[in-house]
Parts: C-alpha cells; sequence; structure tokens
C-alpha cells in the first residue's frame, strides 16, 4: 500500500554541518512538503543537491517526495543513495526502510530498521514502524514481544516518545487496549493539527439557505481500489435531485473501468493532485460543501492535514478507516449496531452516525467473471474441503493460524486455501511445526477481480481473521457465494465481517468464541448437507437481504446525511 508513512519522520533532517544553500534549500523544500506541495518539494531539494551533491538530508527527503509521486525505482535509488553517503543518519535510514515496507520489500525494511536500533537501542520510530513488516511476514514472535513491550510503555511512560511514533492503522492490526488505540489516535490528530496550523487558513463564506445538500468524499483511491469496489454503484445510486456530489481525487488516474465508471456517475469530479493541503482545502470551502467526507482516514495516502484546516463545517470518517481518528476536526463517524455497539462509544471521540443495516457500502453490479473455473486450474484437490482467507499476511496471527492448524488436523482432507504474500514460508514452517503437511497450505496468486470473484465458487468456507477482520475481501466472498465464518472482537475491525453477515442474513455464522469457531468450522467440514444448505441459503439471501441493495443502502446513507446536515443543529460533540 502506496502511503504517507509516518509523514512527521520523513524528513530526514538538515545538517548544520552542511553547506548554507545547500541547507536553506532544503528547509524550503520542507516547508513546501508539509503545505502537501509534491513538485515545489522536489524543486527544492534538487536544488539543495546541486548547491551540495554532498548533502545526505536532502537525498532522505527527495527521496520520500519522488516515492509519494508513484516514482517508485527512482525514489528507492535515491534513498539509498543518501544512506550510502551517510551511513549513520537514521533518518534517512528510516525514510528507506518505510519506502521499502510501501514497496514490498520487507526484508530489506526489517534490516535497515535493525541497523537503525543497532546504533540507536530504542529509537522510536524505527521500534514502532518494524511492527509492519513483521506482521505482513508472519514473524510472530518478534511482533509479539514488541506489541507487548509498547503496552507496557503506554501503561507505565505515557509521554514515551515511542507512543508518538506509532500509526494509529497499525494499532488496529493487532490485540491491543481500546483506550490505547484511542491515545495513538489522539496523538497522532494532534501532529496532524500542528503540522495544518501552520498552513494557509481556510475561508468558509456562509451558504446561503436553500439548494441541494453538497457531499464531498475525498480519497486517494478512485480507481481499481477496494475502496472503489465497494463504493462505485452508491455513486451512481445518488439522489441528484436532493444532493449535489462532489469527489476530490488526489491518487493516480489508472485507466481503468473503475476510474471512468467514476467518473461518469460522479456530478463534479475534481483531479486535485497537483493542490497542496491549505489549496485543497480552500477549494473545498470555495466549492461551499456541507459534509465532507474522508474516504482515508489513518491509512496510506491520507491527507488529515486538510481536513484538519476545516474546509467544511461537517466532517465524516467513512469506510475506508475503520476505528476513531482521534481528531477534534472529525465529527462523526458512520458505522452501525454491530460494528461499534452503544456501549463502546466512549472509546471512539466520534460521534457515531449509525445506518439502519450494514455500514459498509456493497456493488450489486459488481462483475463476476462467467466462465466457471475448476479446482485443478487454482491447484486445489477436486475431492477436499477447501477452506479459504484471502485476507492478507498481516491479518493472520498466531492464535488465529493455529485455530485453523486445529481444523485442518480434525479434517484430514481438507486444505487451506491462502492469498499469497510475504508470509508465505513463515506460514509453511509454522503448519510443519503443528503436524501440519505444509502442502495442505495451498497459495492463491493475484487475479483480475471478476476472476477472482468466481473462484470463490470453488472453495466451501471462508475462515475469517479475527482482530482484523475481512472486510472488502468479506464482500468479496459473500457477493462471489461463499460462506463466510467470523468470531468478532471488541473493536470495529474484528467486528465487519459479522455485521455483513447480518445483513446477509447468516447470523450463524457469526459465533461467540475460538471454540466455537473452530467447532463450527468442523462439523460443517463434516457435514455436506448442512455445507450446501448454508451455500444454498447465501444464494438465495443474496439479492434479497439488505446487504447488496445497493439503491436502498444508498438511500439510508443519504438519510444519515440529511440528519448532520449544518442546519439540523445535531452536529453538538460529545
Amino acid at each position: 500500500m502506496l502511503g504517507r508513512l509516518l509523514k512527521s519522520l520523513r524528513a530526514a533532517g538538515a545538517s548544520a554541518s552542511a553547506g548554507g544553500g545547500a541547507a536553506e534549500r532544503n528547509e524550503a523544500g520542507l516547508a513546501a512538503w508539509q503545505r502537501g506541495d509534491l513538485a515545489a518539494a522536489e524543486r527544492e531539494f534538487r536544488a539543495a543537491l546541486a548547491a551540495d551533491p554532498g548533502f545526505a538530508p536532502a537525498y532522505g527527503n527527495l527521496g520520500m517526495v519522488v516515492w509519494d509521486q508513484r516514482r517508485l525505482d527512482e525514489g528507492l535509488a535515491i534513498l539509498r543513495r543518501g544512506v550510502e553517503i551517510d551511513r549513520a543518519h537514521v533518518g534517512i535510514r528510516i525514510n528507506l526502510a518505510n519506502a521499502l515496507v510501501i514497496g514490498n520489500q520487507h526484508a530489506q525494511a526489517i534490516e535497515h530498521y535493525a541497523e537503525v536500533l543497532r546504533r540507536r537501542p530504542g529509537h522510536p520510530q524505527a521500534t514502532a514502524n518494524l511492527l509492519k513488516p513483521l506482521l505482513d511476514t508472519c514473524r510472530w514472535d518478534e511482533a509479539e514481544r514488541l506489541v507487548g513491550g509498547l503496552v507496557e510503555r503506554w501503561r507505565a511512560a505515557p509521554d514515551d516518545a515511542v507512543l508518538d511514533a506509532i500509526t494509529p492503522f497499525n494499532t488496529l492490526l493487532v490485540e491491543l487496549p481500546q483506550a490505547m488505540r484511542l491515545d495513538v489516535a489522539r496523538r497522532y490528530a494532534g501532529r496532524v493539527a500542528a503540522r495544518a496550523a501552520s498552513l494557509q487558513q481556510v475561508v468558509r463564506a456562509p451558504r446561503p439557505a436553500g439548494g441541494r445538500l453538497r457531499i464531498g468524499y475525498a480519497s486517494a483511491d478512485f480507481h481499481d481500489h477496494a475502496t472503489l469496489h465497494l463504493m462505485a454503484g452508491l455513486f451512481e445510486a445518488h439522489d441528484r435531485d436532493r444532493f449535489e456530489i462532489h469527489a476530490y481525487s488526489w491518487g493516480i488516474d489508472d485507466a481503468s473501468a473503475y476510474r471512468a465508471r467514476v467518473r461518469a456517475a460522479i456530478e463534479h469530479f475534481h483531479d486535485v493532485r497537483g493542490l497542496g493541503h491549505d489549496a485543497l482545502a480552500q477549494r473545498i470551502a470555495d466549492d461551499g460543501i456541507d459534509i465532507l467526507v474522508d474516504l482515508k482516514g489513518y491509512t496510506g495516502e491520507s491527507r488529515a492535514e486538510v481536513f484538519a484546516l476545516r474546509p467544511a463545517p461537517v466532517q465524516v470518517n467513512y469506510l475506508g478507516y475503520p476505528g476513531t481518528m482521534g481528531a477534534p476536526f472529525i465529527d462523526w463517524m458512520i458505522a452501525d449496531a454491530v460494528v461499534v455497539p452503544a456501549d463502546t462509544e466512549g472509546t471512539y471521540a466520534e460521534r457515531v452516525a449509525r445506518l439502519p443495516g450494514c455500514y459498509q457500502a456493497n456493488d450489486r453490479l459488481q462483475p463476476i467473471a462467467g466462465r466457471a473455473s475448476t479446482r485443478a486450474q487454482w491447484r486445489l484437490p477436486q475431492d477436499a474441503v477447501v477452506f479459504a482467507c484471502f485476507n492478507k499476511h498481516h491479518k493472520i496471527e498466531r492464535a488465529t493460524f493455529a485455530a485453523w492448524m486445529r481444523i485442518l488436523a480434525a479434517v484430514p482432507h481438507a486444505v487451506l486455501w491462502l492469498l499469497g504474500g510475504h508470509g508465505k514460508e513463515a506460514l509453511r514452517g509454522a503448519a510443519q511445526a503443528a503436524g501440519i503437511d505444509p502442502t495442505r497450505i495451498v497459495f492463491a496468486d493475484k487475479a483480475p477481480k471478476p476472476e477472482h470473484l468466481e473462484r470463490h465458487r470453488v472453495a466451501d468456507l471462508f475462515l475469517d481473521t479475527r482482530t482484523y477482520n475481512a472486510h472488502t475481501t468479506a464482500s468479496d466472498a459473500l457477493w462471489g457465494g461463499l460462506p463466510l465464518l467470523t468470531w468478532p472482537t471488541d473493536a470495529f475491525a474484528g467486528r465487519v465481517a459479522g455485521s455483513l453477515l447480518h445483513a446477509v442474513g447468516l447470523p450463524e455464522l457469526v459465533v461467540a468464541d475460538g471454540e466455537a469457531y473452530e467447532r463450527t468450522a468442523v462439523e460443517l467440514a463434516r457435514d455436506p448437507q448442512r455445507m450446501a444448505a448454508l451455500r444454498a441459503k447465501l444464494a438465495a439471501n443474496r439479492l434479497a437481504t439488505p446487504l447488496f441493495d445497493t439503491a436502498g443502502f444508498t438511500r439510508g446513507l443519504e438519510e444519515a446525511y440529511a440528519a448532520l446536515a449544518p442546519a439540523s443543529g445535531t452536529l453538538a460533540r460529545k
């Protein structure tokens, strides 16, 4: 996932011993970068290097700015050059490691974080950033030690600098106290607000009464991306008589069918890649947006600084980030009664606007390949029970995998079908250690979305991960006709699959605990008639229940927007 990883960290920093010209241009580049003006930042960093080709910090900064503009190989080469020039500069090395993680070169990233920690034991950013690649590669021993240490620090030393280095998204991937997740989000939001305070502030003119409600969706993901896979139908179903829809897109134009579809569906589609944070915020304000919807939250390529500048009177966290943003500049989060039960609201900074059914948009028109595939085509045994999970490897925790191995031990004729990823070898080793033949784990390659949806039909049951559930992947399974078994946690990210199953009329597949999860999977594997009945029930419910009723969902979301509108008087904060 390409993203702005630890924005406060990206700046490699200036060297007091460097030539004045290079240092000054480097500082100018940092200022442009903070504004979100990547083109200007690149010019300044290149000018710094022209003034002093040996000025290492400019390499560290330039490499990340080039990387942010998706010139990935060039960005990595620049960062590596910076490390070669000054091997002791931890900021440049961390920037390189961050880029390597996003570029799916996890082993190298881990080596660079480890080198920083060798030089500076306990370094906050290296400590915090190491977690994600450890999870991606299923190095559970190291990840669990790291998480345990972070929780101890949070409980014992609230001012510990490591806690300020943790990215909120990473807290969703591991078992943590909900209060710690909220604290980390608030710390991060405070840093975002501080950066935004130095930018040109927004002037927001009063909106005349009457007219359509103006909704702005802000994201980098208006292309072939999981967010648009879910939301394309919603954009097409919006009621143009009541709502004026704007999209603010700072991501790539991949020339895909998804991009063409969203451009045709949205009344005002703004490609704002060249605008800095303050210019974009002013543009949104000038458009008179009533409700601004953040579809990124604290995920890759987010621009939370835009929201911190308050371009709209009502600002909403929806879909892209399944947790609290902990931010005074985000007023509401869109949820439902399953993902955020009423008794958990205290762990969210936003007020909760609940939709009547599942909070997650789904596209009733998403195409499934018409040509039926075979198990042989996907390297699956013909007569086996096929348990599947197409979640990324960072969602597979030790306890979940151990449950899967016990299920396979109880069902000798079963295999586990997983998406390929960086944890393959570690997962094979864990299977071997559990007494399971590693060849009983079959890894799937990526496939075009219509083919991926269709291949769910050759599996028998989707086994969900627990701490961070299947979200889009759960919708994919259900849309593709594959029943899914889940075991919820007490946090938003661990309750999404349960919400989907309730909305599609399969609440019996939401079980209470790990014992029920394992028992249900084994019982279904041993009872082909019951398994077939579940599949038949899903087939009957798929288009007859709310989950894939895109038009009905859109009406419910629109009613929520109407209730949140500035004139409604419902904006009072908790």
